[in-house]
């Protein structure tokens, strides 16, 4: 295989990355295949003397870069500065945010009724934006029955649901020993410590620290 062949693989596996990177909803994704493209795309460009096109591939990869370290700190619970905001079933603004995202809420929780009625309905902010929202139906003979736990396409990278399962205390305040949930994403519920049962997913509250 020749220089030049080598060469034209590089800069299509570039072009092919940074492509496939634009087509990403999930923003840490996005800033790892823009990187990868852009530190490819700087080496081609640069091998063949293409400055101009070498040097700003070069800036795009110092930006990737930076937002990468950025948003790795921003994955850790204790630096994502998450909060819970409890609001009524029937508050205006969780209709809204419920109805914009109905066909991605169906398709992780496909179980999941939103003119059903509900014990608890909690909004995940970071800062002032929605990252997600959790809804307990109903908690009984200690056990809280989750109906929705839903993350927005641009924050599944992150940490809300360990802020929520492991930080946030708002089980343990409720009192249960165990959440259940339905049939859902099992590969998100399998990362939040779920495990199967025979008639859906459940996973274990820690017992709340003595005062």
């Amino acid at each position: 295989m020749s220089t030049r062949t080598i060469l034209e693989i590089f800069g299509w596996i570039s072009s092919g990355l940074i492509v496939l990177s634009l087509a990403q909803a999930r923003v840490y994704r996005f800033r790892v295949l823009n990187f990868a493209g852009a530190a490819l795309g700087t080496m081609y460009n640069a091998l063949l003397g293409i400055w101009p096109f070498a040097a700003m591939n070069a800036v795009i990869t110092v930006i990737d870069a930076y937002w990468l370290v950025r948003l790795t700190r921003e994955r850790r619970p204790e630096s994502a500065a998450y909060e819970l905001l409890q609001v009524d079933g029937d508050d205006t603004y969780l209709r809204h945010f419920l109805k914009v995202h109905a066909r991605d809420t169906k398709e992780h929780f496909p179980e999941f009724d939103p003119a059903e009625p509900t014990e608890s309905n909690v909004l995940v902010m970071r800062g002032d934006e929605t990252v997600g929202v959790v809804i307990i139906a109903d908690t009984d003979d200690s056990t809280a029955r989750l109906s929705l736990d839903y993350v927005t396409p641009r924050f599944r990278d992150f940490t809300p649901g360990k802020f929520v399962y492991e930080d946030s205390g708002i089980f343990e305040r409720l009192g249960v020993q165990r959440i259940r949930a339905p049939r859902c994403d099992t590969d998100y519920l399998q990362k939040m410590g779920f495990r199967k049962e025979s008639d859906g997913w459940v996973r274990e509250v820690r017992a709340a620290p003595m005062a």
